[in-house]
């Protein structure tokens, strides 16, 4: 996506207007017309109609439309033909188009990027798309991104590499929440996470890696997570063997078709002043809206499965509950009407 500002085309629209700009002010102040008179003739004579003139000319006058011909009428004909040429081969359709893509990509805030559109981007485009989570993609394929709008024709993305520090900032990685590093060759998604982190200290990045041996550089670079896809696909299929109803329950759950379904974590700080440092069991009484908890991250890290109803839940825990997206999105009303209150 061709982002320069200004646009060529806003150039010879802009020669056009200097032009009649030119003979307007001509006409009035040499032969004292009206405004629309001098706007008539300024017209008719770029465009040598040879109508006849609103009143017979002075010698200035002449003298000034001779000019006038010469230096205009080479210079507007060349700029209407460019304007008419945009239109024809479809560049003045990609300009307003690009147009309303940066309106729309300056007013994204705490968004995700996505770099890189390959498989494993689109995976990731998608599943962002059936949880209703703004989203980016940056990739220098077009084609992966032209395929790509068939299924998403609103998709919001810029054309470009990735590794360039301005195109991220074009993404607005200043105003985003999460980036997503899905390039194939390793030593791009730590220049890019490298690149993230100097812009962004807040950012959740989420890298993918190749090799094992990239997952500690990744990290040092300023990753949060690192992913390996064919380390996780080895996995997936294993456990399908194993135990395939939990998986496909889990791939439910995440996938598509589950979206009815959400998993969303409550942490201590957004809970009502009344229900903190208080038992499981009261803050799931609490404006009871059918959700379940399914665990508990404590303020060490570390995750309790089924945790009792008697636990406390203190400064730096994390609640995880289940429940069908209504619900979910019935208890982050109850929390926010408390907050805002």
């Amino acid at each position: 996506m061709n982002l320069k500002r200004p646009s060529s085309i806003v150039i010879w629209f802009g020669v056009i207007l200097l032009i009649v700009l030119i003979g307007v002010s001509g006409f009035m102040l040499i032969e004292g017309l009206r405004f629309f008179d001098a706007l008539y003739m300024t017209i008719i004579t770029i465009t040598t109609i040879g109508y006849m003139e609103v009143k017979p000319l002075s010698d200035a006058g002449r003298l000034f439309n001779i000019f006038f011909i010469i230096t205009s009428f080479a210079t507007f004909t060349y700029a209407l033909a460019t304007l008419t040429r945009y239109i024809a081969s479809g560049e003045m359709n990609s300009y307003f188009k690009n147009r309303k893509l940066m309106q729309a990509l300056d007013k994204l805030h705490n968004h995700v990027i996505i770099c890189g559109f390959g498989r494993n981007g689109q995976q990731a485009a998608k599943t962002l798309k059936a949880h209703h989570v703004e989203h980016v993609v940056i990739d220098y394929k077009e084609r992966n991104i032209d395929d790509y709008l068939h299924h998403d024709p609103n998709l919001l993305y810029v054309k470009g590499d990735a590794t360039d520090d301005d195109l991220l900032k074009q993404a607005g990685i200043e105003r985003a929440k999460s980036l997503i590093c899905a390039l194939p060759t390793d030593a791009d998604n730590v220049f890019i996470v490298l690149s993230a982190r100097s812009i962004n200290p807040h950012l959740q990045i989420i890298s993918r890696a190749s090799d094992a041996s990239s997952v500690h550089k990744l990290k040092k670079a300023g990753a949060n997570s690192v992913i390996m896809p064919d380390k996780i696909g080895g996995k997936h299929m294993a456990t399908l063997v194993s135990k395939p109803d939990v998986v496909e329950f889990i791939d439910y759950l995440s996938g598509e078709e589950g979206g009815s379904i959400n998993i969303e974590s409550v942490g201590y700080e957004k809970l009502p002043s009344e229900i903190q440092d208080t038992t499981l069991k009261k803050i799931m009484d609490w404006k009871k809206t059918g959700v379940n908890c399914i665990g508990v991250k404590d303020k060490d890290g570390k995750f309790i499965i089924n945790p009792p109803d008697d636990i406390i839940i203190s400064k730096g825990m994390k609640v995880f509950v289940l429940g069908m997206k209504s619900q979910i999105y019935q208890m982050k009303s109850n929390v926010d009407s408390k907050l805002t209150n």
